[in-house]
């Protein structure tokens, strides 16, 4: 097979995706948390091992594991992104303005890491200490950052809690304005605001106490972009009573968990020491020459 092949199951790949998307809608992520996403994880690597081995039997599947499949794949994945990094990403809006839940993208992502997966296996299959430790470290660090932040993107949740003055709140709200009980609680002591000449808002903050179910309570205060971290929660200083302005009684607090996220640092790591060590590489090459 050649690299127009490439370019076609491609193509291929992100044509199934609109159809699935025409047909059945954006990618529900929330049918796919915690434990679902693990045994769908289970079976995806069970179906690459597969792939490897019928794939010596079927130039098809064999052709998965050489650059003729995966140039093609980046090509595509590099054109999807650009797009999601160019349009604003809502939960609502056109295919472009949610591509995380668009199926041609996700489609195209879950096609590399097969074929990283083919790859990996055969080089692990095929080790050679020195020339293969880096090339290992940086695919499979791909790999593990691509499946972390696929599959858990399920399990993240994006909350936001709205506070008054002297009143603990266990309560926020989903993207979906669903009402949720957190195992955390919020307390509004004070709210924070300094101000330019003109009266417009230089800095706000909120002065809190954090209670959790655990007993593990404190103060702290929350400034935008400085969030504070609590049993896997970052809360966000998002908003305020804006009527009230400096007086306000009301914070508003965004929280985040990504339960994932540690999982997908160590991928990025791995890919910088694979990166680092096939430097090494080269460089020790170059003085050889």
């Amino acid at each position: 097979m050649t690299l127009l092949d490439g370019f076609m199951v491609g193509g291929g790949i992100v044509a199934a995706g609109f159809m699935l998307q025409l047909s059945a809608g954006p990618v529900n992520w929330d049918a796919l948390t915690w434990p679902a996403n693990a045994i769908m994880l289970a079976v995806f690597i069970a179906t690459i091992i597969a792939i490897y081995m019928i794939g010596r039997k079927y130039v098809v599947l064999h052709f998965l594991g050489t650059y003729k499949a995966a140039v093609p794949a980046m090509i595509y994945a590099i054109i999807l992104t650009l797009i999601m990094g160019l349009t604003k990403q809502t939960t609502d809006g056109t295919w472009f303005n949610n591509m995380l839940s668009f199926w041609p993208m996700v489609l195209t992502y879950v096609y590399i890491t097969v074929i990283l997966g083919v790859i990996i296996i055969n080089h692990i299959l095929h080790f050679k200490w020195r020339r293969d430790i880096p090339f290992l470290l940086n695919h499979l660090g791909l790999f593990i950052a691509l499946i972390a932040a696929t599959i858990g993107n399920a399990d993240m949740q994006r909350l936001r809690m709205i506070t008054t003055v002297g009143e603990p709140e266990w309560r926020a709200l989903t993207v979906n304005n669903e009402i949720m009980e957190l195992p955390i609680a919020i307390e509004l002591n004070k709210f924070i605001m300094e101000t330019y000449d003109d009266g417009s808002p230089k800095r706000f903050a909120s002065n809190i106490n954090i209670y959790t179910q655990n007993g593990k309570n404190f103060a702290t205060t929350v400034d935008v972009n400085k969030p504070v971290k609590v049993d896997g929660y970052k809360i966000y200083q998002y908003g305020y009573d804006t009527n009230m302005g400096p007086n306000s009684q009301v914070s508003i607090f965004e929280l985040v968990r990504d339960p994932w996220l540690p999982v997908v640092y160590t991928g990025i790591f791995m890919m910088i020491a694979g990166a680092v060590g096939l430097f090494f590489i080269g460089a020790r090459r170059r003085r050889k020459s």
